[in-house]
């Protein structure tokens, strides 16, 4: 006869195992973001292409200043960093983002600028 503890263990491994099988049934998908491709040049010319043509839709949106805002791609991902003037930049960062031919998903991690006051 098992004790209670053993059993109680075998009945946690047993879930563990069950809920890890159903987890790993769909696509996977890795994007890294800009932290952890520092020190490694992966970027390649599509990447680069995608992001120019981001920063390029970003500079030409009336009213919207991009002086703050780093864009950089990674497969078809877009990740926005930096900073912004108004929440409804943020937000319109995004939407012109999504908008450039070749855009699959936008990280957007802008912040508002508070000032240089300190």
């Amino acid at each position: 006869m098992i004790c209670k503890p053993v059993r109680t263990l075998w009945a946690a491994a047993g879930v563990t195992a069950i809920l890890s099988a159903c987890v790993q049934t769909g696509p996977t998908y890795t994007v890294s973001g800009p932290s952890q491709e520092m020190g490694h040049d992966t970027e390649t010319q599509s990447d680069r292409a995608l992001s120019k043509a981001v920063r390029q839709a970003l500079a030409q949106a009336p009213g919207f200043n991009a002086a703050g805002v780093f864009v950089r791609a990674r497969d078809g991902a877009v990740f926005l960093t930096g900073t912004v003037h108004s929440a409804d930049q943020i937000r319109q960062a995004e939407q012109i983002a999504r908008t450039v031919p070749g855009v699959l998903v936008v990280s957007n991690k802008l912040t508002l600028w508070h000032g240089g006051n300190g």
